[in-house]
C-alpha cells in the first residue's frame, strides 16, 4: 500500500502539463496517427513522421509529461493570479449600465466562465464557475464591499472561500457626452493550503483568456442593446430585448 502510494506521488510530481494542453496533446496527436495509418502506401516517409509525431503528441497527453518542458524548467501546472484589466465605452446612459451590472445575477448572461450567480441580499451572492471543458464547477460567496451610486461597484469573496475572488467596476461619462466609459477590474487567486491548493490549477493562462474575453463580451452584449432581465423558460435563459423608449 506505501509502496502505491510512494509510486503515485512520483507520477504525479512527473505531471508538468495542465489538463486543456493535455487534451489538445491528445486530439492532435489522434488526428496525426490517423493521416498516418491513411497515408501509409501512398506516402510512406510522411506517414511514418505523422505516425511518430501523433504517438509522442499522444503520449504527452496521457501522461502529462513534457521532456521540452522539462528541460526548460516550464510547469503549465503551476497556478498563477488572473487579473484582468479592461476600459471601454458603452453606448448607454451611465445610469443604465450600472444598474444593470449591480445585478450581479446579470453577469452569467455574458460571462461564459460563469455557471450562475445567485442574489441572496442586498450585499452577498453565491457564485458558480464553470471550469474549461466542463471538468467540475467550482463555488464560493462573494459580498458587495463598495457600492457607489453610478460611479463604482466592488465585490469580494469571503473569508475561507474555496477561491479568492474580487473585482471593482468604475462608471464614468464618456468625454464626448454619449455614452459610459468603465474601467474593469478582476482577479482570481488561488488561495493557499487546503482545499484551495486542490483547484488552483485552473488558475491557467488559459482560464486568463477565457475571463478577459468574458470581460470584453460586456461591450458587445450592451451594444446590442440586450439589457437585462434573464427569465428562466423550460430551465434555459431568456434575454429580453428593451427598447431604447422602454429603458427611459
Amino acid at each position: 500500500m506505501a509502496t502505491r502510494s510512494l509510486q503515485q506521488a512520483k507520477a504525479d510530481d512527473n505531471i508538468n502539463l495542465n489538463w486543456p494542453e493535455r487534451y489538445i496533446s491528445i486530439a492532435t496527436g489522434v488526428k496525426l496517427s490517423f493521416s498516418g495509418l491513411k497515408g501509409m502506401f501512398k506516402r510512406p516517409f510522411t506517414s511514418f513522421l505523422k505516425l511518430g509525431a501523433g504517438g509522442y503528441l499522444l503520449n504527452r497527453g496521457i501522461t502529462g509529461h513534457c521532456a521540452v518542458y522539462e528541460r526548460i524548467g516550464k510547469n503549465t501546472q503551476e497556478p498563477i493570479n488572473i487579473n484582468i484589466r479592461s476600459s471601454f465605452i458603452i453606448d448607454k446612459p451611465r445610469h443604465q449600465v450600472y444598474q444593470f451590472w449591480r445585478k450581479l445575477d446579470n453577469l452569467p448572461l455574458f460571462m461564459n466562465h460563469l455557471e450562475s450567480v445567485e442574489v441572496l441580499d442586498n450585499k452577498r451572492s453565491h457564485w458558480v464557475l464553470k471550469l474549461p471543458i466542463n471538468v467540475a464547477k467550482v463555488s464560493w460567496e462573494a459580498e458587495i464591499v463598495k457600492d457607489e451610486v453610478d460611479t463604482m461597484i466592488g465585490w469580494s469573496s469571503l473569508p475561507g472561500s474555496i477561491i479568492d475572488n474580487a473585482g471593482k467596476v468604475r462608471f464614468r461619462d464618456a468625454e464626448n457626452g454619449k455614452g459610459t466609459l468603465i474601467d474593469i477590474v478582476i482577479t482570481y487567486q488561488p488561495p493557499a493550503g487546503g482545499i484551495g491548493a486542490s483547484i488552483a490549477h485552473i488558475l491557467n493562462p488559459v482560464f486568463k483568456n477565457i475571463v478577459d474575453n468574458d470581460v470584453r463580451n460586456f461591450k458587445q452584449y450592451m451594444d446590442l442593446e440586450i439589457l437585462a432581465n434573464p427569465k428562466k423558460i423550460n430551465g434555459h435563459h431568456k434575454e429580453v430585448v428593451i427598447k431604447p423608449s422602454e429603458a427611459e
